[in-house]
């Protein structure tokens, strides 16, 4: 499977940064089967604008969850670790909560909105993708193949 990361920097060896933000899936290196989605990671950053990208062989043995679309458990999951909840993963696969969806989830977390106009608002949105790997193990499962700049 190949992978991209947008990223201001030459990623060859990537590493688990907790940067005191709390993402969708927790802490941990962020790729997306989407290079559309990468250049759109990479243009976000300051100066320079790199898309890297990867091979990825699956590891059977590593404890892995994906979430195929947003779901009631998606959602639960992605509160959880907005909130700085850590969870048991070496990998992490699924919908992303782009700014515009995660708006809706902090207005849900803030009891703003109910959870049926969550989903209704969330449910045109185009298909998003993210793999984040948690571990030190997990990162051993992915291969840097080149990089290019925008």
């Amino acid at each position: 499977m190949i992978l991209y990361h947008g990223s201001n920097v030459v990623v060859t060896e990537p590493q688990i940064l907790e940067n005191g933000f709390y993402k969708d899936f927790g802490y941990g290196f962020y790729c997306t089967i989407y290079e559309k989605q990468a250049k759109r990671w990479a243009i976000t950053k300051r100066k320079h604008h790199i898309v890297n990208k990867y091979e990825y062989k699956p590891d059977p043995g590593l404890k892995t969850k994906v979430f195929k679309e947003m779901t009631e458990e998606w959602l639960q999951f992605v509160v959880d670790c907005r909130r700085g909840i850590r969870h048991e993963y070496d990998i992490v696969e699924g919908p992303m909560a782009d700014d515009t969806i995660w708006d809706y989830v902090e207005d849900y977390m803030a009891g703003r909105i109910s959870k049926a106009a969550f989903w209704e608002l969330v449910k045109f949105k185009y298909p998003t993708h993210q793999i984040v790997f948690c571990t030190e193990r997990a990162l051993q499962t992915i291969k840097f193949e080149r990089s290019y700049s925008l």
